[in-house]
Order: C-alpha cells, then structure tokens, then sequence
C-alpha cells in the first residue's frame, strides 16, 4: 500500500515518516514547499505523481492562541485545504484520514468526551478545525477523522520539550491544574494511522469520525510533574512544579477546562489502544536526555 501524506515537517508528520521507514511501508511525506494543500491544482500534481492507495492528513493551522487574530490563516489551513484534499481522494476514490482534535469540544461535560457529543468550539483553532471536519465529510464518504489531544514526542515544539527546557533554566515552574486531558505521543498518532491503512487494505475499514487519544488523563500540572520526575533521572535537578488555575495563566483563545477523549471505538474497530500516556512521557524523555 502506497501512503501520500501532507504535514511531512509537523510532530505527527515526521513520526509518522520514521514510522513508515521501520515498517518498511511505501511513503510519500510532503510538506507545504512541496505541496500547498490550499491550492486545487498543486494537490492534483501530487496526487498523479504519487498515485496513492490511502492519504493521511496531518497538515493543519495549530496556533492556538495566534488563530484568534489570524482566522483567515486558521480557515485556510483548517478548513480549505482538508475539504480540497477529501475532494481529491474522492476523485481518485480512495479514503483520507484527517487529524483534528479535542478542541471542538467546550470542556464543560463531566467525564470523557465520545464521538456522538455535541461540539461547541470555544476560539478560533477550534472552530476552524470543527468546520475542516464538515468539510471533509461533504467532500468524502471514504474518511476516517481522528480527534486527538495534547500531542507531544521528540520532533517539533510541544509542551514536554517546552518543561524540559524550562527545567535546565528555573528552580520553580508554575503550571495550569484545573485543565483536564488525556497527552497523546506522536508515536501512539502514528500507529494509529497506520492501523486504519491496515484496516482499509484488508477491506475492513469503517469509516467516519473516532477519538484516539493517550490511555489515561491528567492535568496539566500532573503531565509537567511526570516529565518533571523522570527528567530528574538524566538530569539530577528536581525544579518545583507549582499548581495554578487557568484565571492565573490568561491567554488569547480559551481552552476547555475538560478535553479528556474516550477512545474505545477507535480501539474496538482498528484494534489499537495508546500505550498509558505515562509511559509513553518516559521514553520521550528518555529518548531526548538520554546520552
């Protein structure tokens, strides 16, 4: 099976690609010099020279707070380009699996957020990616929309390599505890991609919207605190990791106070499961401080 995939230099992007070479999986990886997935005709070219079995969509508009005044950006990056690469695939009649995220959700609900929930976008990011998965939709009855939350691994700017950094350079680090979610390692994402092109290849794909997102939940606070302690072990420092409340830390877009995401559909019709976002925390660390 032939993957093309678009978001080749974000976190998702790039774990996927090294996750293809290991499995020896037939990849085409572009990013958006070699491919804008705004721009109809650029993604037809790309199509014709790859002549892809299944695509996977991890290009997005993920600024969260910066969206809030650069809509347009977040549209066409959100919006635009997922509903033209759906409308590809289903010219050339194969499936897309397109990555959006918790953030369509407002966090008010009590418990893990399922599939059938209502979306409620609070801010830009959330509203554009909820409008990128109509759009998929219309565009394509062969799509797979994974919602996914708090990513992290060793490519890219995400929070774990953001904590570590902060550790090597203060004694006291204050983070937010009063917001709740399930971190995602990139690797999980990347598994879970491939296990839906699994699916598809064997002819046992079901198609439309899951939640895929790290066993377990925490705050945020406790997701610093574990990197925090395993960190100490290559490092020797033990920073304090001091608990705050959103109204402490304001930002541009709001966030939902509970993002947590059941994925037990995801996990009964593709036969994956995420590791414990734990344990998938220390082999980032590990992996990044190691000698």
């Amino acid at each position: 099976m032939r993957v093309l995939m678009f978001g080749a230099n974000g976190q998702v992007g790039r774990e996927t690609n090294a996750l293809a070479a290991e499995r020896g999986t037939d990849l085409v990886a572009l990013d958006r010099a070699q491919a804008d997935i705004t721009d109809a005709a650029a993604l037809a070219r790309a199509f014709d020279a790859a002549t892809p079995d299944i695509v996977f969509n991890a290009a997005a508009y993920t600024a969260v707070d910066k969206a809030e005044r650069e809509p347009e950006a977040a549209e066409h990056g959100n919006v635009i380009g997922p509903g033209l690469i759906a409308a590809q695939c289903a010219t050339a009649g194969i499936p897309v699996v397109h990555i959006s995220t918790d953030y369509v959700f407002d966090g008010t609900k009590v418990g893990a957020y399922v599939e059938s929930d209502p979306i409620a976008p609070l801010g830009v990011y959330g509203r554009t990616k909820a409008a990128g998965e109509a759009a998929v939709r219309a565009a394509s009855a062969h799509h797979v929309i994974l919602r996914t939350s708090w990513v992290y691994g060793v490519h890219g700017a995400n929070f774990l390599k953001t904590m570590l950094r902060l550790a090597g350079e203060r004694d006291r680090l204050t983070v937010v505890a009063d917001q709740h979610g399930c971190p995602t390692a990139t690797r999980d994402i990347a598994l879970a991609l491939f296990a839906v092109a699994d699916a598809v290849a064997a002819n046992e794909a079901r198609f439309g919207t899951y939640h895929f997102a790290g066993t377990g939940a925490t705050t945020w606070h406790g997701f610093a605190s574990e990197i925090l302690a395993r960190a100490a072990r290559h490092t020797g420092r033990s920073p304090e990791v001091a608990a705050i409340t959103t109204a402490d830390y304001p930002t541009p877009a709001r966030r939902p106070a509970n993002s947590e995401l059941s994925s037990s559909l995801f996990e009964q019709t593709f036969r994956y499961r995420a590791a414990p976002w734990q344990a998938r925390t220390g082999e980032v660390v590990d992996a990044l401080l190691a000698p």
